[in-house]
């Protein structure tokens, strides 16, 4: 099926970045694209997003494979009527498995996408894909045709 091909190749896209990181730069390297804006740089997180609940690994992995295999679970059942709903969903377990990788691995995750335009913290693709997922997700949900049948 289509939708877990999406999330292998972003799994495989992430791995790759991450591992291109590790073995090129060092902890905390960073090398400006667009100086002042937006720089790779080699960072690691122990915990969630915005750097919450360091060194709670277990909580992660148990909350991420169950995360996991409702995704799964629901790509399949969903995904030949609502195909945008599907892929939203792709693109967070992709990004999901890409991260719980790292943290099954290694204990923390790899980051390096620093947007300095903005206060931002460092992350990584598989982030990106997560919240790729979730605009696609809130797209489907509230203005979609499905969603805009059930509002009249």
């Amino acid at each position: 099926m289509i939708y877990y091909f999406i999330s292998l190749l972003i799994i495989f896209l992430d791995q790759l970045s991450k591992w291109a990181i590790v073995k090129y730069m060092d902890l905390y390297e960073s090398i400006p694209i667009v100086k002042g804006w937006f720089h790779i740089t080699s960072s690691r997180n122990r915990g969630a997003a915005f750097g919450i609940l360091q060194n709670k690994q277990w909580f992660f992995i148990i909350l991420t494979l169950i995360v996991i295999l409702f995704l799964i679970y629901y790509i399949y059942k969903i995904h030949k009527a609502q195909k945008l709903f599907a892929l939203s969903l792709s693109f967070i377990l992709g990004g999901a498995i890409g991260n719980l990788i790292d943290r099954i691995t290694t204990g923390e995750v790899v980051d390096f996408i620093d947007v300095r335009i903005i206060n931002y913290p460092i992350f990584n693709l598989a982030d990106s894909a997560i919240v790729v997922g979730v605009i696609l997700m809130i797209w489907e949900m509230f203005f979609s045709k499905e969603a805009k049948k059930d509002q009249v």
